[in-house]
Order: C-alpha cells, then sequence, then structure tokens
C-alpha cells in the first residue's frame, strides 16, 4: 500500500497532544540534524528520551539502549535512523504501544508501515517534526 501521511491539521492535532518523544537515533553531537531536530522540540517543551546504545546522554538526560528500556507511556516516537531499520523498530514501537510512529525526512519503509497500520497505528513517515511543529504552531 502506498504511504499516506496524516493531513497537516491531524499532525497539528498530534503535535498538540503529544508531550513525550522517544528519539531513537538521536546523537549527542550538536551538528548532526537528530541533535538539533530534539532541541528544538525540547525547547518547545516537549519532554525528550534519548534512544541510542552509542550514547550515555543527550543534553543532560540519561540515553536508553532501545524503546523497551523506557518507563512509562510515551506519545510519539520519531525515528533518526536509516530506512532498512524501520521495519526492527516498528516492532519495538508495537511493544511499548506509543501512540504514533515517525519517521524523519528522507526515512520512508512500506513494511514498517504496513505493519503498523494492519494493526491500527499513526503513521508520519519522510516528514521532519521540527518543520511539521513550525508549520501547525504548536505551544
Amino acid at each position: 500500500m502506498p504511504i499516506a501521511n496524516p493531513s497537516r491539521e491531524e499532525i497539528g492535532e498530534i503535535l498538540r497532544k503529544a508531550k513525550r518523544i522517544a528519539v531513537v537515533g538521536l546523537s549527542d553531537n550538536p551538528e548532526r540534524t537528530s541533535y538539533m531536530v530534539a532541541k528544538a522540540m525540547k525547547d518547545a517543551g516537549y519532554e525528550i528520551i534519548p534512544v541510542n546504545p552509542m550514547i550515555e546522554e543527550w543534553e543532560g538526560i540519561k540515553a536508553v539502549k532501545k524503546l523497551t528500556d523506557i518507563e512509562g507511556h510515551v506519545d510519539i516516537v520519531n525515528v533518526f535512523r536509516r530506512s532498512e531499520y524501520l521495519p526492527e523498530i516498528a516492532r519495538e514501537f508495537v511493544q511499548i504501544d506509543a501512540d504514533v510512529f515517525w519517521a524523519q525526512l528522507g526515512v520512508v519503509n512500506e513494511e514498517a508501515y504496513e505493519f503498523l497500520k494492519e494493526k491500527g497505528y499513526t503513521v508520519v513517515m519522510d516528514r521532519c517534526i521540527k518543520v511539521e511543529h513550525a508549520l501547525t504552531k504548536q505551544h
């Protein structure tokens, strides 16, 4: 099935309701896009949960190795990994029953999309959460 993202209005609603964003592949290097985007979302008032087995912490927040290490509910899982990793991340996502699976700009995987849609999840792919946040004027 072709990938169809929620409408801009629906994306605005997702971002209005969300409080906790788990960022998969978040880098502790300030030059990396994942760092800049997560920092912008943190500055906008979201709680960021760094998910990366290669770092200890990000912006003073302890990182977890994988999604299933997170305690409590997650509203959005924002993925900064290459497209081929999405099916594996989607399976972890289902285990934590987060609300929205969000793959960053340039990250798309039809297998992961179909897997999540069949289970009734909201999926956003190939969109930058920071750009969508700015376009829908959150907080």
